[in-house]
């Protein structure tokens, strides 16, 4: 009884191997894509830039003379730049991210075959 259940953990241990590869950059890669792009939109949603820039020209703070009004359009000027560079800078991270997850089995290979050669 042993070894039957010995012989189908060796099968399935086998099967699991040759598949992580296929899993790796198929389903995998669809799910960490998915995830990303919902942390993209996460992200967006909470800095918001379009909307800082649909408002650039209405008064903070019901300030209706010139002055206010040229203190609106700079501060959310100023917010819609840093926003959206910090919206361009996390979608960076997360396109490095992605890749860094498409190389890292190929990169544990290469230290695997170095290690042993």
């Amino acid at each position: 009884m042993w070894l039957l259940v010995a012989q189908r953990l060796l099968i399935d241990w086998l099967l699991d191997a040759v598949y992580f590869p296929i899993w790796w950059y198929t389903a995998g890669a669809k799910r960490i894509l998915v995830g990303i792009w919902h942390l993209f939109q996460d992200e967006n949603y909470r800095l918001a830039p379009l909307l800082w820039l649909e408002n650039l020209f209405v008064p903070m703070f019901n300030q209706h003379d010139l002055q206010g009004r040229i203190m609106s359009v700079f501060m959310r000027f100023m917010n819609f730049i840093f926003r959206t560079l910090f919206l361009v800078i996390w979608s960076f991270l997360l396109v490095l991210f992605f890749f860094i997850w498409l190389v890292f089995p190929i990169f544990i290979v290469v230290m695997l075959w170095y290690s042993v050669f």
